[in-house]
């Protein structure tokens, strides 16, 4: 698999929303902490 960016997440596509909850699409939230 490609690097994963939380333990548990789901794939989830950067204009996805998040899975952290915040609402937030991926790529402005957590997709955007890391890299």
């Amino acid at each position: 698999e490609s690097k994963t960016v939380r333990r548990n997440a789901p794939k989830v596509g950067r204009n996805d929303p998040c899975p952290c909850g915040s609402g937030k699409k991926f790529k402005a939230c957590c997709g955007g902490k890391r890299g």
